[in-house]
């Protein structure tokens, strides 16, 4: 009895242990999360303030610095450049035109190059071409001549003008090559678009510029965005003039002259080959003769108006002078 009493007592004294260590751990974890979620929402409100507040900055400092406007642009400008430039190499693996230089050289050989180069240039410009060099080398004793021309023929119309030209006489070397600039003349369209567009914003910002600080930092962005966009449109025009216009060098020679032997081999060949020379040195010495008959005349002239000049002054001294007289002998 007094043992079960004794169980009794130590179990109701284990109970209201727990219950009081129950009650007092409770409170206590309650308060440590209220001032940890108190912590957690100032720092929250703190932070949230700060990044409105940074934001509202960089948006004031944008909306009134143009630099950091056209950092804003130059970003965009990137982003476009980008997207336009994937959407043209879309359109061009599926299909799009392609942007082709065609170059060659053909060598020719002809009776008459003058002649055979005045046809040339016929069959160019009524083919829509032009002559952008022209080089003539006149006839000699080894070869009739020669010339070379630089021709600039449409693209699609070359095939039919080197079948043209090779009426002209026999082709020696016809060479032609191709290159794809596909993707140079997309290049330079996505970054002329671009730079179009970033150049028209910057004339907008400076519109509604009032420093002078502002003013001259968008003058100076502005003049450097024009000249960019002006060499960038050169060279597109040159790329489509060579993507339009192909360039085909023509040369066009004569055969070379062969040397003819003419010494004779026989006594028949000497003598026609002697009776030819002193028939070619009387002709000479018969022009010769003409030649100088004339001066011959008038030297025979000039010297016998000499002679009589002279004759004459010794008459006229032989009278003007005395004739002694002889002395008688004592």
């Amino acid at each position: 009895m007094s043992t079960r009493k004794q169980a009794t007592s130590r179990h109701s004294i284990g109970t209201h242990a727990m219950d009081t260590h129950t009650g007092t751990s409770t409170p206590y974890l309650r308060w440590v999360a209220l001032v940890a979620a108190i912590l957690v929402a100032a720092w929250l409100l703190a932070a949230c303030s700060s990044s409105g507040d940074s934001a509202g900055e960089s948006a004031d400092s944008r909306m009134y610095d143009p630099s950091a406007a056209m950092e804003d642009m130059a970003v965009e400008g990137v982003v476009d450049e980008a997207t336009t430039y994937s959407a043209d190499r879309t359109t061009q693996e599926t299909g799009g035109d392609r942007s082709v230089i065609v170059t060659g050289s053909m060598f020719m050989t002809v009776d008459n190059p003058t002649e055979a180069t005045a046809r040339a240039a016929s069959i160019v410009t009524g083919a829509g071409g032009r002559i952008d060099g022209r080089s003539e080398t006149a006839p000699s004793d080894y070869d009739g001549g020669a010339a070379w021309l630089t021709l600039r023929i449409p693209a699609d119309a070359l095939d039919t003008v080197i079948d043209d030209l090779r009426e002209l006489g026999t082709v020696d070397e016809l060479n032609t090559s191709a290159r794809d600039v596909t993707v140079e003349v997309t290049d330079l369209e996505a970054q002329i678009s671009t730079l179009r567009a970033s150049t028209e914003r910057i004339q907008g910002l400076l519109d509604q510029a009032e420093k002078i600080e502002d003013i001259i930092a968008l003058e100076n962005e502005l003049d450097s965005r024009r000249s960019e966009l002006e060499s960038l449109e050169a060279r597109q025009r040159g790329l489509d003039d060579q993507v339009s216009m192909s360039t085909l060098e023509l040369s066009l020679t004569t055969e070379p002259a062969v040397p003819v032997d003419d010494n004779p081999d026989s006594f028949w060949g000497g003598l026609q080959s002697g009776w030819e020379s002193l028939v070619a040195f009387v002709s000479g010495s018969l022009v010769v003769t003409g030649v100088l008959l004339p001066w011959l005349g008038v030297l025979a002239i000039l010297g016998t108006v000499v002679v009589v000049i002279v004759r004459k002054r010794r008459r006229t001294r032989a009278t003007a002078t005395p004739t002694p007289t002889p002395t008688e002998a004592p």
